[in-house]
């Protein structure tokens, strides 16, 4: 390991670059939901995604060793859980939803992952967390809620999605950080994407057998923005969060999602003109306040850790 990544400096520079870039990908999906079908949108991607880190893996010269059954099981397991699930609850969710409130219900990682991590590290749920959950999901509630009409609308349901996307990517972030105690974090992103993406692939196909070449080539623009979202995005951004990971646990790495919505809200508004309203204000604060008090009793306890 270099020193670069050795580095905790170097790790949260890494870190802050990729949530920017996470940030942008929000308003970006968000336009490539209205010329891909969700489910092959998230095929696409995915599929860019596990060629730029097969590209990557020869390059760092990075093969995958001799996998036990439990290994093998969840690396399976985590490429359903933050690749396949989370790929099309994030495309469905923002095709009925909007990018603003797709980057405010990202705020809520911090505090999921900050509470799987305890469930499965065993760190004692103290009344800070309790707190935490509380604000999180009203603030969520708030930006769900604020839609005309409230209850389970088309925007409703797809906040709901955008919801069950944070969760199933948060869950195998947990299951990550138990694997790179013996596989290295290249290796784990490029094993959980080839899986992902195949699964998507078989998915897409059954979906839609008989796609044309118009469906899949629409224009040079929006394959500009699959490879931006499934190189940059998806390949570079989660090789930095897996390695973070990996270095500093998924407690305190998902602290850094606290940059996601400061960066989507702000390039949905400027890119997309998408209206901000007294909710996103309140959600906004809210989210961002339940991570902070949920999860920092948690990062002190990972920063003593051994």
């Amino acid at each position: 390991m270099s020193n670069a990544e050795k580095s905790p400096t170097a790790v949260q520079s890494t870190l802050i670059a990729a949530m920017a870039i996470w940030g942008l990908n929000v308003p970006v999906v968000k336009v490539l939901t209205g010329v891909f079908e969700p489910t092959m949108l998230a095929a696409l991607r995915m599929l860019v995604a596990c060629a730029a880190l097969s590209a990557i893996v020869l390059w760092k010269r990075c093969g995958l060793p001799l996998l036990t059954l439990r290994q093998g099981a969840a690396i399976v397991v985590c490429a359903v859980l933050m690749v396949y699930l989370n790929q099309i609850l994030f495309a469905e969710g923002l095709l009925r939803s909007t990018a603003t409130n797709g980057a405010l219900i990202m705020a809520l990682s911090p505090l999921v992952s900050a509470l799987l991590a305890a469930v499965v590290f065993g760190e004692r749920l103290t009344l800070s967390r309790f707190v935490g959950v509380v604000l999180g999901f009203a603030g969520v509630a708030a930006v769900v809620l604020s839609h005309p009409g409230a209850g389970l609308s088309a925007a409703g349901t797809g906040d709901l999605m955008l919801v069950a996307a944070v969760v199933s990517f948060a869950a195998g972030g947990a299951i990550i950080q138990r694997l790179a105690r013996r596989m290295h974090a290249l290796t784990i992103s490029w094993a959980i994407y080839l899986v992902g993406s195949l699964l998507l692939a078989l998915h897409a196909a059954v979906e839609a057998p008989a796609l044309d070449a118009n469906a899949l080539f629409p224009g040079w623009r929006p394959w500009a923005f699959i490879l931006f979202s499934g190189v940059l995005a998806t390949a570079v951004s989660n090789l930095v969060w897996n390695r973070a990971i990996a270095r500093i646990g998924v407690a305190r790495t998902a602290v850094f999602l606290y940059w996601v919505p400061v960066f989507g809200v702000a390039f949905a508004a400027m890119l997309l003109g998408e209206p901000l309203t007294f909710w996103h204000l309140f959600g906004f604060l809210a989210v961002m306040g339940g991570t902070y008090v949920g999860t920092r009793k948690s990062s002190t306890a990972a920063t003593l850790s051994p």
